[in-house]
């Protein structure tokens, strides 16, 4: 291999690599998972509400939804607002107080049905004192607080 062929193998290595790594962080970026893989719709069905899976799944907003099976998928693309979580799925009580804490998706209640999570037990416990109340205070602040990073609050 002479001495051209040599630097134009480098600067193809060298580009490709720029290129996948630039991809590959594209992909990160837009791959977050959305309430920890849990079926949105499976919180308004009844019952206990059970993760998705990679076979489903729904990219909102950079968010990456699971869904357990084709039927749930469908019905969150037709109506994704009724279907995703309150405060991009942070704690309402946290909300409420100016604070975002991530949600468990195992503390949960669906309020004039809209899905609103809790950092748990007994966070809920608090928020549950006054359900109404807090959530005007979170609908009040959320504006507020929606773009700000956690750690600023």
């Amino acid at each position: 291999m002479n001495k051209i062929q040599s630097i134009m193998l480098t600067v193809l290595v060298v580009a490709v690599s720029f290129f996948a790594v630039d991809s590959f962080a594209g992909y990160v970026e837009e791959s977050t998972t959305g309430v920890l893989g849990y079926d949105l719709v499976s919180y308004h069905t009844g019952g206990k509400p059970f993760r998705g899976d990679g076979n489903n799944l729904v990219v909102v907003n950079d968010v990456t939804y699971l869904f357990a099976n084709e039927a749930n998928k469908n019905a969150f693309e037709a109506n994704p607002e009724k279907y995703l979580p309150a405060f991009g799925g942070y704690c309402a009580f946290g909300v409420s107080v100016n604070k975002k804490f991530v949600g468990d998706p195992e503390v949960w209640k669906i309020v004039d049905g809209t899905l609103y999570l809790n950092l748990d037990k007994n966070i809920q416990k608090e928020w549950k004192k006054d359900i109404p109340g807090n959530i005007v205070k979170a609908n009040q602040n959320w504006p507020k607080i929606k773009n700000k990073a956690p750690s600023d609050l």
